[in-house]
């Protein structure tokens, strides 16, 4: 407070009248009070609107100035106000994004591109850069499968939009995105694109397209606007991308100029920051521009200019009773379906962690994490240590949701829990799991990692928009995912009923 009044009174002083006069080769500048009567003279002279003035106290008097510091204060509080009215977007479709378990255990939402407009399916990666679907399809993922469900996909094609333009190799577009592994021939060849993920022998490769994306302007996104974004145009998919990963296109939100929040910054749209919610129910929501809030906690980004990822500092570890000082750097990535963390960090975590349970260790290699305990019969409830990262500067990580339930086939009762992490030779990972109970905000203009523990729903809406205001809302190429809660049971922080989970322990996009 004291900081305030200060800067609001040296504003109450200073704020003047300046009145030039030129004497001589020389120039005369007064000072006049912005209440005084030659200000007041020289208003009214100009026909100017009648300036505020503390009329109800004796000039001079304390209460003249107690009014005057109010009044200050209060134009202070607008401005700081106006400043903090930053533009937040999202899809046009909605913010929600939605954890499929059939689907890789990736975070999903709805996007809109071009005219007429098409809403695909995505999945949302902070570990990779470049936004592609499949288009113009040579080797693509079915569009109907059993493994999706009732959810039905369609295809991106260049044709069909009147809005959509390839971008070739002489483009400005093709050299300031870097090519993306791709292979130019010649200056008027496509833009190529080609990129090989974490996942063993998947890919996607193409050409990059530029087309209009469909957002939402606001908390509740109301205010529909267009924006022409580059994004891939996917021919060739490989591997995972061919089953139940990313079928229907992928976006990734790193830091290359090539991501989408890199083009929104770019154009002005935005502030160079956005938000992830990770909810326990599976539901999230994404926006654009959003910095968080006063009350969240932080810590600086490490960047490398020749690997660029949202790396952060750990410099140590609270597990229960037990604190350590074991320091490693991480990679915040919502597209890892699960937290990784290098052999030394895995096994000191996993020690402790076990050493604090009361539950039985399974010792079954069939199972998809390898610290799994048993749960006795007619066991209710759950009771495992707390797990915290200390990070550069102090604050505290906190993982609200680092165990999977085992679930019965038989019965569909509770009848174990894991700790959810994966081993590694090097990566240090925090995946969708530990990412659970948070918003995380990315902002990389200040360079920092935000987050706090959050529902998704305290103050956001999950509406469904339509694109054309005057016209119905556009059918979706895919149809809405329903929504998923969590079963009903008295095991605290579960999740809802596990599925076979092998398949997707090391998904990482």
């Amino acid at each position: 407070m004291a900081s305030f009044n200060s800067s609001a009174l040296l504003f109450l002083l200073f704020r003047a009248t300046i009145f030039t006069v030129v004497v001589g080769d020389t120039f005369q500048v007064d000072f006049h009070h912005r209440f005084s009567d030659k200000v007041r003279q020289w208003a009214e002279s100009q026909g100017l609107p009648a300036l505020w003035h503390p009329k109800k106290a004796p000039k001079g008097s304390v209460e003249y100035f107690k009014e005057l510091i109010r009044h200050d204060r209060a134009l202070f509080s607008r401005h700081d106000r106006l400043l903090a009215a930053t533009d937040v977007y999202n899809f046009a479709a909605s913010n929600e994004t939605i954890n499929f378990p059939s689907l890789g255990f990736l975070h999903y939402a709805s996007v809109t591109v071009g005219t007429p407009n098409q809403t695909f399916l995505v999945a949302l990666t902070t570990g990779s850069d470049l936004f592609w679907l499949p288009c113009n399809c040579k080797m693509c993922a079915p569009l109907t499968s059993p493994s999706y469900g009732d959810l039905e996909f369609s295809t991106y094609s260049t044709n069909a939009s009147s809005t959509s333009k390839t971008i070739s190799c002489g483009s400005s577009q093709c050299n300031l995105l870097n090519n993306q592994g791709g292979n130019c021939t010649g200056m008027s060849s496509n833009c190529s694109y080609a990129i090989n993920y974490s996942i063993v022998n998947t890919s996607s490769s193409g050409f990059l397209v530029e087309d209009v994306l469909y957002l939402g302007k606001g908390s509740t996104g109301t205010d529909i606007i267009q924006t022409p974004i580059v994004f891939g145009c996917g021919e060739f998919q490989t591997g995972a991308f061919l089953g139940t990963v990313a079928p229907n296109g992928l976006m990734g939100l790193g830091i290359a100029n090539v991501s989408v929040p890199t083009m929104l910054a770019r154009k002005g749209l935005i502030t160079d920051s956005f938000s992830m919610c990770f909810s326990i129910d599976g539901s999230g929501r994404l926006n654009f521009g959003d910095e968080g809030s006063s009350d969240q906690s932080e810590t600086p980004l490490t960047i490398d200019k020749n690997l660029p990822h949202y790396n952060i500092s750990i410099e140590g570890m609270v597990i229960g009773n037990i604190t350590t000082k074991t320091s490693f750097t991480a990679l915040v990535n919502a597209g890892a379906a699960f937290t990784i963390l290098a052999n030394q960090v895995y096994k000191e975590l996993t020690n402790i962690f076990t050493a604090q349970v009361t539950e039985t260790q399974i010792s079954d290699p069939t199972l998809p994490f390898e610290y799994c305990y048993q749960l006795s019969s007619g066991q209710t409830e759950v009771s495992f240590p707390e797990v915290n990262f200390t990070t550069k500067g102090g604050s505290q990580f906190p993982v609200l949701n680092p165990i999977v339930i085992l679930i019965s086939e038989k019965n569909q009762r509770p009848v174990g829990y894991c700790l959810a992490v994966q081993p590694s030779n090097s990566k240090n990972i925090i995946g969708n799991n530990f990412l659970t109970g948070l918003r995380v905000v990315f902002n990389r203009e200040k360079k920092v990692l935000g987050w706090k523990p959050f529902d998704c729903y305290s103050t956001e809406s999950s509406t469904i928009h339509p694109i054309d205001k005057n016209a119905s809302a556009p059918s979706p190429a895919s149809k809405a995912p329903p929504p998923i809660h969590p079963e009903t049971t008295q095991l605290p922080r579960t999740k809802s009923s596990a599925p076979d989970l092998s398949h997707f322990l090391s998904i990482e996009l």
